[in-house]
C-alpha cells in the first residue's frame, strides 16, 4: 500500500513537471512567433497600432519593413523574406499572385489611399485657399512627391498636376523620394517648401500642425491598396490571422481614423467583428 501511494506521488510528480515543461516551452514559443511584413511606407503610423494590437491578440510580434510597393515586388519576385505584402498598389500583389508568389485567394484590398498638398504652419501661400496656386508661389523652390518609377503615391502626384495642368510650370521643382515616407521628410525638414504626400501621414504628430489641403480624389487613378499572403511565408496561420486583422472593424475602423478611405466590405470579403 506505502508503495503504490510513492508510486502515484512519482506519478503526479512527473506529470505536474511534464505540464509545467510544456507550458514554458508553448509560453517561449508564442514570444518567438513572429511575421515579417513588407509594408507600404504610407502605413507606418496605422501599423504601429494595427500590430501592438495583433501583438496583444495573438502573442506574436509583427516585424514591420516600410518602402515603396515597387521596391518591395521586385524584391519578393528575389527571394526577399517576407510573409505578407501590404501595398499601395494593388497591381503589385496581382502579378505576384499570378507569378505564384503568393497564396492564391489571399489578395484583400483594405484601403484606398488619399493625397494632399503639405505646407509648413509658417509658409507665406496658403494652400487651403489657393489649392494648386500655391504651388506656383515663388516661395515654393522644391515640392516633395514620392519617385513615380516605383511609388503610386508618386504616379498619383504626377497624375493630379497634370489635370491641373500646372505640371509643366513645377516639374523642375520636384523632388523625389525614394518613397512617400522620405518624400514626407523633405518637406517637414524644410529641404522641400512643400509636398505632395499620403493624407495617413499627414496626422503624424510632427506633421499636424502644418497647412493641408486635400486633393479631390478624381484628379488622379485611384490608390487602390491590397495585401497578399506570401509563398515565402515561415507562419501561414499567423499571416492570415492578421489578414483577417484587416478586415475586421476594427482593423478598417483603424485604417480610416489614419487618413484612409475605405473600399466598400463586399467589395472583397465581407468585414469580420
Amino acid at each position: 500500500m506505502i508503495r503504490e501511494s510513492i508510486i502515484s506521488r512519482t506519478l503526479i510528480g512527473l506529470l505536474a513537471i511534464a505540464a509545467c515543461v510544456f507550458l514554458a516551452r508553448a509560453a517561449l514559443f508564442a514570444q518567438e512567433r513572429e511575421i515579417r511584413v513588407a509594408a507600404a511606407a504610407d502605413l507606418k503610423f496605422a501599423m504601429t497600432e494595427l500590430a501592438n494590437q495583433f501583438q496583444n491578440q495573438s502573442q506574436t510580434k509583427v516585424n514591420v519593413t516600410y518602402g515603396s510597393s515597387g521596391n518591395f515586388f521586385a524584391q519578393i519576385q528575389n527571394a526577399a523574406p517576407f510573409d505578407l505584402f501590404l501595398s499601395a498598389d494593388i497591381e503589385y500583389p496581382k502579378k505576384l499572385e499570378a507569378a505564384g508568389f503568393a497564396e492564391p485567394g489571399t489578395l484583400y484590398e483594405y484601403a484606398v489611399g488619399r493625397i494632399v498638398i503639405w505646407m509648413p504652419p509658417e509658409a507665406k501661400a496658403d494652400v487651403a485657399k489657393q489649392g494648386w496656386n500655391a504651388l506656383l508661389d515663388p516661395t515654393v523652390r522644391k515640392i516633395a512627391i514620392a519617385n513615380p518609377e516605383h511609388a503610386p503615391y508618386g504616379r498619383a502626384a504626377v497624375a493630379a498636376l497634370q489635370k491641373a495642368g500646372i505640371y509643366e510650370q513645377v516639374k523642375t521643382k520636384l523632388a523625389y523620394g525614394e518613397n512617400i515616407s522620405q518624400a514626407t521628410q523633405f518637406v517637414q525638414s524644410g529641404n522641400a517648401q512643400a509636398g505632395i504626400i499620403a493624407k495617413s501621414l499627414s496626422f503624424l504628430p510632427e506633421m499636424k500642425n502644418g497647412q493641408v489641403w486635400e486633393i479631390p480624389a478624381d484628379m488622379h487613378p485611384p490608390i487602390q491598396q491590397a495585401a497578399i499572403v506570401l509563398k515565402s511565408a515561415k507562419d501561414l496561420q499567423a499571416a492570415h490571422k492578421f489578414l483577417d486583422l484587416l478586415k475586421s472593424n476594427s482593423g478598417r475602423r483603424i485604417l480610416e481614423e489614419h487618413g484612409f478611405a475605405l473600399p466598400p466590405p463586399d467589395s472583397n470579403g465581407h468585414a469580420q467583428p
